[in-house]
């Protein structure tokens, strides 16, 4: 029951992001660190955690859906980003 509301917080979080890249990258760090804690061991749970939420949210922010259906937001070398289909 602890965990339960020890995570609940993380839940919210996207939905409490104002933008919708806020609302992308906050989704991408709460999937990445899903993923990075059910890949780790138990004795680096946390760290795997903590990396999978920094990898899901850099994914997410630079590969982030477009507002056009099947577009995604791309970024190149020079920080500039263009759509192209996904």
């Amino acid at each position: 029951m602890s965990r339960f509301l020890l995570t609940l917080p993380l839940i919210a979080l996207p939905l409490a992001a104002c933008t919708p890249a806020e609302q992308t990258t906050a989704l991408g760090a709460l999937g990445g660190a899903a993923v990075g804690a059910a890949v780790s061991s138990d004795a680096d749970r946390e760290k795997g955690a903590l990396i999978g939420a920094a990898v899901g949210a850099a994914a997410a922010t630079l590969l982030g859906p477009a507002s056009q259906p099947g577009k995604c937001r791309y970024r190149d070398a020079y920080g500039r980003e263009y759509i192209a289909n996904c």
